[in-house]
């Protein structure tokens, strides 16, 4: 009889706490707490709210009478941690250190990491980090821009990302490490990845403005343009990167960044917010196959995932775009929780084997001595 595991997953937004019970792959509760910002606003470092955080999670597991007893994992996807290779870790003291100071960056969501700790440590079990934001897989040749002191990182959306292949290539009775897919997660942020054989070779930066516009992200844009508005006076330094991360796309030509808001603007007849919906949807396609040349054309399959996929009007004119170049398969919503229990269940089973963090980057910088040298 197969083993039952109890596993207990866990996120931490900017204002929300969420958590759910999983037995094997079988989600058993899942509930997400809205914070008040005056609340958050107490604390003075992201890292004093973790007392906060733990009261809240253990007081919705009461009301409910729901025991952390007995759990197998406690897992986290948190960053704040050095760029890394795909995969589950362990939590080992280092990975808390970078993840207590928000070693790369201060997130909410990196005290995710030390609480699975913590609960590991009072309640039983193994404490795991999911395929957290910080992983980065690029091929160095994907890494070079126009200009030699910037270089591409990834950052896009690996956790849901690698768990849709994982789910596409258990559907079609393969191993996620022997496809090649194209994978596009299309939520407030959209980020498209290259995967190959297991890594997320090429990826569109979510962050830093590329890739196709999302609902609040502006995407690829003409820089000299950029450049004009940056000296014009008339913006300040955080106006201009929150009309890169936050207040462009979607939101920057129609004032909304929910989908479903824009669909009740088309069906109104509003012309010009189907011309911006059909632009997205146009660039998604755009950049799906671009991925798919990275790929050199060998593609078995494109999946697309995130909370926009759930509307079939932007999937459908998508699939029509890229069904040529491969199987076309959609993994509506956010499967973050899901892809944390199936992460951990994975390394539990003997299917992966747990990796160690070592706090030393994946990517450095280019060595172009040693690149002379291989010549």
């Amino acid at each position: 009889m197969e083993k039952k595991y109890k596993l207990f997953a866990m996120t931490l937004g900017s204002t929300s706490t969420k958590v759910a019970v999983f037995e094997n792959e079988t989600l058993l509760f899942s509930t997400n707490v809205t914070h008040e910002a005056k609340k958050l606003n107490e604390f003075r470092e992201i890292i004093d709210q973790l007392p906060y955080r733990k009261e809240t999670i253990l007081a919705e597991l009461a009301k409910r009478d729901i025991s952390l007893d007995g759990m197998d994992a406690f897992i986290s996807a948190g960053g704040g941690l050095v760029s890394l290779e795909g995969g589950t870790y362990l939590a080992n003291d280092l990975l808390l250190h970078h993840s207590r100071i928000g070693f790369t960056i201060k997130h909410p969501n990196s005290i995710g990491n030390v609480l699975a700790d913590e609960f590991a440590r009072e309640f039983g079990g193994v404490a795991f980090i999911v395929n957290p934001p910080d992983v980065d897989e690029l091929d160095e040749v994907a890494r070079v821009c126009g200009w030699a002191n910037v270089s591409r990182e990834s950052r896009g959306h690996p956790l849901n990302q690698k768990e849709v292949g994982q789910r596409y290539a258990k559907e079609i009775g393969k191993r996620y490490e022997d496809l090649n897919l194209v994978i596009c997660h299309a939520g407030g942020g959209l980020s498209i990845g290259a995967h190959r054989k297991g890594r997320m070779i090429d990826s569109t930066d979510a962050v830093q403005g590329d890739g196709p516009m999302a609902p609040t992200r502006c995407g690829a844009i003409p820089v000299s343009a950029v450049v004009k508005m940056c000296f014009s006076g008339d913006y300040t330094e955080r106006e201009m990167q929150e009309r890169i991360v936050k207040n462009g796309g979607l939101v920057e030509h129609l004032g909304t960044s929910d989908a479903r808001e824009v669909a009740q603007m088309i069906e109104s007849g509003d012309g010009y917010a189907k011309l911006i919906y059909d632009a997205l949807i146009y660039q998604i396609g755009k950049y799906i196959g671009a991925y798919a040349a990275v790929l050199h054309g060998q593609v078995d399959g494109i999946l697309l995932t995130g909370g926009v996929a759930h509307d079939a009007y932007l999937t459908g004119k998508v699939t029509e775009m890229v069904k040529s170049i491969a199987p076309v398969r959609v993994y509506a919503g956010e499967l973050e929780m899901e892809a944390m229990a199936c992460g951990a269940l994975r390394v539990l089973t003997g299917q992966e084997k747990a990796r160690i963090y070592t706090g030393i980057p994946v990517w450095q910088g280019f060595n172009r001595t040693a690149i002379l040298l291989a010549k």
